[in-house]
């Protein structure tokens, strides 16, 4: 393991990118999709789970755990790693986005955002230096600077002064990190759906030479069309050998999309909050396991899956724990979910390194398209 950040472009197939992030707590195979671990937990899985599914790297909320349990207690019991039994790289978000869509009494200034919480109605400040100081007592390994995101659609001043905002919020952040061997500060870029203030936004956190870059403010209700036309525009400005994470993205095909423009890394609550409401991903499709065609139907989700949960247990037995409301189906269908996202992204990643991203990607949608098979 390396003592130090770094990142190594392995190879590219047309814009897909082929890569390794290194870092003393472990090594980042990319593209990489990384679970959400909200609270200290990826929701319905036990943690040694998730790794055994091939995660390199999970994600926890700032602003969901500076409320519950609070960054000193978690620091004072060890930090993050300690706390969750995860002894690999963690990236916390910077808490903005919770702020932004989950306080509804909030104010922006140039200081930072007050905000009250979404648990008891406590008040909060939240400024880039306290952002990054809340991610320092957790004790992740990748930070990602406080931003303002706008809901879209908004107004295009509304857009500009939230990413202008944002970009000097990134340089204050950037110094409150300072130096930290083996760790790594992300910038955002914003700009909503406006491709010069894109190109702007990327253009500036450049020039501050930060360890990674991620794209926000994108998978938030806008067509997909205006996702990928972001990334086109975005992600040719940022710096080659850095990391690119695109955040709150997506579903498979809209990552295997984002893959062809460019990006190295995703996160998203999808496949864990489907799975605790009885949707299941294959590579056929989505099975919704509440469907009573499913009530007699022996077959597994998928006989060629090396998940157990996808190869050992029956529709009919899935469909009994979803509607009767039993634990046990939500832990094996996001089990289930999470396999097949991490076997997705390692069937990417072979794709990038034979040349053969493209036609790959095609019949993985073909795949999805042609949907799950009716029973015999």
């Amino acid at each position: 393991m390396s003592t130090e950040f770094s990142f190594r472009l392995m190879g590219k197939d047309g814009a897909a990118r082929r890569g390794e992030i290194s870092m003393p707590r472990g090594t980042i195979q990319t593209p990489a999709f990384m679970p959400v671990g909200t609270g200290g937990t990826v929701k319905a899985m036990y943690l040694d789970q998730v790794r055994e599914l091939g995660s390199d790297i999970i994600l926890g909320n700032t602003y969901h755990l500076m409320l519950r349990p609070g960054a000193e207690r978690v620091a004072r019991l060890g930090g993050l790693h300690e706390f969750a039994r995860w002894p690999y790289p963690i990236l916390t978000d910077s808490g903005g986005f919770q702020v932004m869509s989950l306080s509804q009494l909030r104010k922006v200034t140039e200081q930072g955002v007050t905000f009250r919480s979404h648990i008891d109605g406590a008040a909060y400040e939240m400024s880039p230096e306290r952002s990054i100081e809340i991610q320092g007592l957790l004790d992740s390994d990748i930070q990602m600077q406080l931003d303002e995101c706008v809901a879209l659609p908004a107004k295009p001043k509304e857009i500009e002064r939230a990413m202008e905002l944002s970009l000097r919020w990134a340089e204050r952040c950037k110094v409150a990190f300072g130096d930290q061997p083996g760790k790594a500060m992300f910038g955002i870029v914003q700009g909503g759906d406006s491709p010069p203030l894109r190109l702007k936004s990327a253009q500036a956190l450049s020039a501050l030479d930060l360890k990674g870059y991620a794209v926000g403010g994108l998978a938030v209700g806008e067509p997909q069309n205006v996702m990928l036309d972001m990334l086109e525009v975005t992600c040719p400005a940022l710096p080659e050998n850095k990391p690119r994470y695109l955040m709150g993205v997506g579903t498979p095909d809209d990552i295997l999309k984002s893959v062809a423009r460019g990006i190295d890394m995703f996160d998203c609550v999808m496949p864990t909050r489907a799975g605790r409401h009885g949707l299941a991903f294959t590579r056929r499709g989505k099975v919704n396991l509440r469907n009573a065609r499913h009530a007699d139907d022996p077959r597994p989700l998928d006989e060629e899956s090396n998940c157990p949960a996808t190869r050992d247990y029956s529709r009919a037995y899935l469909h009994h724990l979803v509607k009767s409301g039993e634990a046990l189906g939500a832990m094996l269908l996001t089990w289930n979910n999470l396999a097949y996202y991490q076997s997705l992204m390692r069937d990417i990643r072979e794709a990038i390194e034979g040349g053969r991203f493209e036609s790959r990607a095609g019949e993985i949608t073909e795949d999805w398209a042609r949907g799950d098979l009716p029973a015999l």
